[in-house]
């Protein structure tokens, strides 16, 4: 199958003809419709967090199933799917306890010395290591999962908006109805409105938020923040970003959203809070980098914390998204900023790298 490669850090994705495995024990092969250009991928790509190389990149998708192996009880052949990264066991004690998105079970991967699922086979007929990314590679024509790394979606969904349920919009919603579980009338401010922000301002809008202020330095997603239900904008290249929050809000916001990853805008997002609010991180923040806090602040019961794919539930929560869609109350369509084919990968990662456009979607043949 063709496949986009990362061989060398900072180095382009390679397109090659990469090998792959058949169905096993509840694991299940999906033929890749569309594959969502994600600034996570570019993370690695540039190597502020490590994976083992050469991989197959690409973690938000949606597909076709194409065949399941024995065992598998969630989806059957001919299903469309959309993929989540956060594989689960089902049954650890974080899985046990409402938690399925912070599993990290072995059980889900194949277990060591047994055949891989990705491998590069050369003429002569020997297999050389491919590592799979993120439980998923869905920069490929395949993938093969286990059968808890997707869910089967109703059949009038289109793949392309599909596929950003996968990662962006269940990363935003969650960390907004989960993770910080926002109730109707309290205020919101996300800072970052790249795909993740804008689905975060989406998740508040649609949870009810008395005022969502969106803040970004560039003025066309600022626009766009407002069509995604921003009620106002802030210019980060404008004066203070933590004072004019305050002065909107009298004194600061219940909720913060960090969509971005850095060390600066992390600690605005906790310093923007009223008393009693909580700052949220949704962005990866490259490994190694610390973040400061004015201690006395947690005097006033000012929280930060962590969001992993929006704490989420995705068996449940991703049917339930499209059905958000579908009905209108999701915005997906104004998301998607361009349609590419596998081979246009590092001209998308480009334009992340740019910050000029919310998401690009691979949509395969």
């Amino acid at each position: 199958m063709k496949a986009a490669v990362l061989r060398e850090v900072g180095k382009p994705l390679v397109i090659e003809n990469v090998a792959i495995g058949k169905p096993g024990p509840r694991e299940v092969l999906i033929r890749t419709k569309a594959a969502g250009v994600c600034h996570s991928d570019l993370h690695f790509v540039e190597g502020s967090y490590p994976h083992p190389l050469p991989a197959v990149l690409g973690h938000e998708s949606a597909g076709i199933v194409e065949a399941v192996g024995d065992e598998v009880r969630t989806v059957k052949v001919g299903d469309h799917v959309i993929t989540c990264l956060s594989v689960y066991c089902g049954h650890c004690e974080v899985c046990l306890t409402g938690h399925m998105s912070l599993c990290t079970s072995s059980e889900t991967k194949r277990p060591k010395g047994a055949e891989p699922r990705l491998f590069k086979e050369d003429l002569g007929g020997a297999r050389g290591p491919m590592a799979q990314f993120l439980n998923l590679s869905s920069f490929a024509e395949l993938m093969l999962v286990h059968e808890h790394a997707c869910v089967a979606i109703r059949k009038d969904m289109p793949f392309d908006r599909a596929a950003l349920i996968g990662c962006s919009v269940t990363t935003g919603i969650g960390a907004v109805i989960h993770t910080s579980k926002v109730q109707p009338g309290e205020t919101v401010a996300v800072i970052g409105c790249g795909g993740v922000g804008l689905a975060t301002i989406n998740g508040a809008a649609i949870a009810g938020a008395g005022r969502i202020i969106a803040i970004d330095r560039q003025p066309s997603k600022l626009a766009l923040a407002r069509t995604f239900g921003a009620t106002d904008v802030i210019d980060a290249n404008d004066g203070d970003v933590v004072k004019q929050v305050q002065e909107l809000t009298s004194g600061g916001v219940h909720h913060s959203f960090e969509a971005i990853g850095l060390k600066a805008t992390a600690e605005q997002s906790f310093r923007m809070l009223r008393r009693g609010g909580t700052a949220n991180i949704i962005g990866m923040i490259p490994v190694g980098t610390m973040i400061e806090l004015h201690g006395p602040d947690f005097l006033g019961e000012k929280k930060i914390q962590g969001s992993y794919m929006g704490s989420n539930r995705f068996p449940v929560d991703m049917p339930r998204f499209v059905d958000f869609y579908m009905n209108g109350k999701l915005k997906l369509d104004e998301l998607i900023a361009r349609r590419i084919k596998l081979e246009d990968v590092n001209e998308a990662f480009e334009e992340l790298k740019r910050g000029e456009l919310a998401r690009s979607v691979i949509v395969f043949d």
